[in-house]
């Protein structure tokens, strides 16, 4: 995939020279980065701990972190399980809406042989087919609103 990007790139302009290179540093960079980020949140949370341990004892300061983290779990938990819902929720949604439409469009294309036959179903029934489908669509509208 670099092999592509790299004509791609000097197509457009860009810098391709070192382009690999710089890519390879900032990702060493962002890992050592993260690395001692992690070291130093874990040295924070053994603080926090032998300073609770201090005031509290060892087994309730323990207990302490370890209800602290279970928390700090369940509420990632169901934080995540509400956007997961809400997602599934507008894809089922987008994919209703989208049932509709094509349900509209086959059953407009079905009726329009039918139309063309008859011509006083013609003068009636395409304006009434019009409003009919301008009210659906504005009533889907209004549930997905």
């Amino acid at each position: 995939m670099f092999n592509l990007l790299m004509p791609l790139a000097g197509l457009l302009g860009l810098e391709v020279e070192g382009l690999g290179q710089r890519l390879k540093g900032l990702a060493v960079v962002y890992a050592v980065i993260l690395v001692f980020g992690a070291i130093g949140v874990g040295f924070l949370i053994a603080a926090g701990y032998i300073a609770l341990a201090a005031s509290v004892g060892p087994l309730y300061a323990s207990l302490i972190f370890a209800g602290g983290f279970i928390a700090i779990a369940l509420i990632t938990l169901i934080g995540f399980s509400m956007a997961e819902a809400g997602r599934k929720r507008r894809l089922v949604e987008k994919r209703r809406s989208s049932d509709t439409g094509a349900f509209l469009t086959t059953a407009a294309l079905t009726a329009l042989p039918l139309l063309a036959r008859s011509p006083l179903l013609l003068k009636l029934g395409i304006p009434a087919a019009a409003i009919a489908a301008v009210a659906l669509l504005r009533d889907r509208n209004d549930h997905n609103s």
